[in-house]
């Protein structure tokens, strides 16, 4: 059951569709209200490509934990981490070892609350309300600062999440200051919605239906989105589509493959 109108959502907007509570919809998520799914229906309508291109990203995701897990990674910093549904990255890493480190961050009210309740009794996770776009505030927080080591190598994920980032803002600049705050050895994980889908014309159309959301989304080039990472060593297969990246199987879902770059590299 998704989560019912006003009820329970003090100081929470639930009338403007909040991107993050539509990507819980594409998810198959539950905390999502019905301005969201109406938008993230309209969505839908627009590219069929919605709802299997945000799980191929989140499958991409799980495979980078595991694969950063590999590398003996055992901390993690998820940058605009959304709202919880199942398969979150604390999730996937203690399955593996129950002392991994996971610190989320987003800004979204929802996402945070909803995390709170999931990470209650779970040990060696915390969520933290703060925005990536201020990098000092984001790692000065206690549940960042007092969670993880930064002498240590870490993962920073940034899962479809810069897309919400203007240029005017600098995408670029802030996924260097992240990079420049981790030790060497570390991971940074991104993702991001491309310029494309099926159509190529149904790009604006997506992009006016944002427009009147919570969060304007960037559709960007992939050679926009390499800019994003500067000069960061890539891991193999380097910068590909989510479907593509350390592939589970060679089945791919109709429509999946176009819809987010995705890479990972070593800082």
């Amino acid at each position: 059951m998704s989560i019912g109108e006003p009820a329970g959502s003090e100081g929470i907007d639930v009338r403007t569709p909040n991107a993050a509570r539509m990507y819980d919809y594409y998810l198959g998520g539950s905390h999502n209200f019905a301005a969201d799914r109406q938008a993230a229906e309209r969505a839908v309508e627009i590219t069929p490509a919605m709802i299997p291109g945000a799980r191929a990203n989140r499958a991409f995701l799980q495979r980078a934990v595991r694969f950063c897990l590999d590398q003996g990674i055992r901390q993690f910093l998820d940058l605009g981490s959304g709202i919880p549904t199942v398969g979150h990255v604390h999730q996937i890493a203690h399955e593996r070892d129950s002392s991994v480190r996971v610190a989320y961050v987003d800004n979204e009210p929802v996402a945070v609350s909803h995390t709170g309740q999931l990470l209650d009794g779970v040990e060696n996770a915390t969520i933290s309300r703060a925005d990536l776009r201020k990098p000092d505030e984001v790692l000065a927080e206690p549940g960042v600062a007092g969670l993880l080591d930064f002498d240590e190598p870490m993962a920073v994920l940034a899962a479809a999440v810069l897309h919400f980032v203007g240029d005017e803002e600098g995408p670029a600049e802030l996924v260097d200051s992240y990079r420049r705050a981790v030790a060497p050895g570390s991971f940074l994980v991104v993702s991001h919605i491309t310029d494309h889908y099926d159509e190529p014309d149904r790009v604006e159309e997506i992009s006016r239906l944002y427009r009147d959301t919570s969060h304007l989304a960037n559709h960007r080039s992939v050679d926009e989105f390499a800019a994003l990472l500067g000069d960061l060593e890539l891991v193999e297969p380097g910068l590909v589509h989510a479907v593509d990246w350390h592939p589970d199987s060679d089945e791919v879902p109709e429509g999946a493959r176009n819809a987010f770059w995705v890479a990972v590299g070593k800082c």
